[in-house]
């Protein structure tokens, strides 16, 4: 007893050393994330290998939530068992919540407009924030990528991705993804494929060598009749002695292309031949193809490479805990609905919102933004200008950007026992308590529907993963998930821009400075090395600086 207590205890004190600063360094958002998780927990640290790691990209990827938060929980549930995972939940969530909730109480005390060197800060940290973004997508393609297919998926779901955005739309992408990798792999197309071609291949190839044919029979005969039985006589007897006339090598080759028409024919009606299995003898599989696919020991995730036993959920507890979650769900949802305002306090309203945003929300933080405006700003419960300087700001904020809920809770709690948009009733709490509890329901409505559902997907991934045309899928949905963090660099280079007369944002692309500030993190980060939060304080400071230019100019 002792000793396990002494194991769980250094475990946790593990979990804090190698996890505690990530929550205060982690800039650029889930894609720079990725890439953060993957140099320590994979190159430096060896927790995971680069094959699980692929595999818990896809997974985290391709289902509701967080994707990165829900990644950094993952890999330390597999490495130290669920106590370590939610102490590194709250170590790397608390840090930018914490920020996020004092973003909120100060943008709550603020007239109607920021002065404009703010304006040039934020917007100098947009524009650092497309540069690290792009970064991180270029690089996590370089390893999604793996064969021509795969570099087709990647770039059609950038494109797909570019031209609309729904909530249906990016998991409808990846499942789409997935499908084409498996019919791919398991070449369920390339029979009918090639029978096709070659009915009209072989069709043109036996046309063209009857043409042929026809033509070497219309050639006039030369000479005689007379001659023509001198020439008779003579190959009759040089056939009856043994010798060839070079008529005899004509006949080889007519001989030779009447078997080509018989081949060509059996292509053409696609007749099996004869020592080929017919439909009623079942084929031999390949040595390949018959050897067992198992997981080995080192890739379990049930045990980590050291093989002591953690407390990783089994398939039959993670179903339990997904089905538990969509009951909750569904209960929340239908209280929601069903009933009448006056009965449905403003916060239930606020957390049943935030709870809804993180179920269906696939695609991580890029998708997050949109979907939020649409259940807070459009209830009137935060201001456009509001939600705006929230976001950007979020971009310069480490952690995950699920905070933003934490920092819109907060702000519609406020203003809404401040007697903002209370119509009376509602002072069982003051400002300040609000505030706090709008933070919390906001925190924990956005991030534990994608918490609860990856914890129960691992115990039913690891009895899955062996599976073939799982990890086919798998790689169509890494490939598609990849494409789509594009996405995510161009909403934000779209309103990246914001100032005085355009305080809801507007495209980097119409100032040069911002261009310039955008290409400077990039190639900071790609060719000298630089870290995301020093590419986000280099932004920052260009935005002042072009803020000193301008209004020395007069502008």
């Amino acid at each position: 007893m002792k000793k396990k207590w002494a194991a769980n205890v250094e475990g946790l004190a593990n979990t804090v050393k190698e996890n505690w600063y990530l929550g205060f360094t982690s800039f650029g958002g889930p894609p720079v994330h990725f890439k953060i998780f993957h140099d320590k927990f994979v190159t430096k640290l060896g927790w995971i290998d680069e094959q699980v790691y692929q595999e818990l990209f896809s997974v985290c990827q391709a289902f509701s939530g967080p994707g990165s938060t829900k990644m950094h929980y993952c890999i330390n549930l597999i490495h130290s068992g669920f106590i370590s995972a939610v102490l590194s939940f709250l170590i790397w969530s608390l840090p930018g919540a914490l920020g996020m909730f004092g973003l909120a109480i100060g943008i709550s005390n603020i007239g109607d407009s920021l002065p404009r060197p703010v304006y040039a800060l934020l917007s100098g940290l947009n524009a650092a924030t497309v540069g690290i973004i792009a970064l991180a997508a270029v690089q996590l393609a370089q390893k999604a990528i793996t064969d021509k297919l795969t570099r087709s998926l990647v770039f059609l779901g950038a494109a797909a991705g570019l031209l609309y955005n729904a909530l249906w739309y990016f998991p409808l992408l990846m499942f789409i993804a997935g499908i084409i990798s498996v019919v791919h792999d398991f070449k369920w197309l390339h029979g009918p494929i090639k029978r096709v071609f070659g009915v009209f291949s072989g069709a043109g190839r036996a046309r063209g060598r009857r043409m042929s044919r026809q033509e070497d029979d219309q050639q006039p005969r030369e000479g005689s009749s007379s001659a023509h039985g001198v020439i008779t006589a003579t190959a009759t007897a040089a056939s009856g002695t043994g010798s060839r006339s070079s008529d005899g090598f004509e006949l080889s080759q007519r001989e030779t292309g009447r078997r080509h028409d018989a081949d060509d024919e059996e292509d053409i009606t696609t007749a099996p031949p004869h020592n080929a299995p017919d439909e009623k003898t079942p084929q031999k599989p390949s040595s390949a193809e018959s050897e067992p696919r198992v997981v080995p020991s080192s890739h379990n995730l049930s045990q980590p490479s050291s093989q002591k036993q953690i407390n990783t959920p089994t398939w039959k507890i993670g179903l339990t805990i997904i089905i538990l979650f969509f009951l909750s769900f569904l209960a929340v949802m239908l209280l929601r609905g069903l009933l009448p305002d006056t009965m449905r306090p403003l916060l239930y309203r606020l957390f049943a919102n935030m709870y809804l945003a993180g179920t269906i929300i696939f695609g991580g933080g890029p998708v997050v933004i949109p979907l939020l405006r649409e259940y807070v700003v459009a209830e009137g419960w935060v201001s456009p200008r509001d939600f705006l300087i929230g976001l950007a700001l979020i971009q310069g904020f480490p952690g995950p950007n699920f905070n933003f809920a934490v920092y819109l809770g907060g702000l519609t709690a406020i203003n809404y026992y401040r007697g903002d948009n209370n119509s009376g009733g509602a002072g069982e709490l003051s400002v300040a308590s609000a505030g706090v509890v709008g933070a919390l329901l906001g925190y924990a409505g956005i991030f534990l529907p994608g918490l609860v559902t990856v914890h129960g997907t691992m115990g039913i991934w690891n009895a899955i993963r062996s599976w073939r045309w799982v990890k086919s899928a798998l790689r169509g949905i890494n490939a598609a998930a990849v494409g789509l963090i594009y996405t995510a660099v161009y909403r934000l280079w779209q309103i990246g821009w914001i100032d005085e007369g355009f305080q809801q944002g507007t495209s980097l692309a119409n100032d040069p400075w911002w261009v310039v500030v955008t290409a400077t993190s990039y190639v900071g980060g790609c060719w000298y090395g630089v870290s995301p939060p020093v590419a986000c304080f280099v932004g920052a400071a260009l935005g002042l600086v072009r803020y000193g230019v301008v209004v020395g100019q007069g502008y």
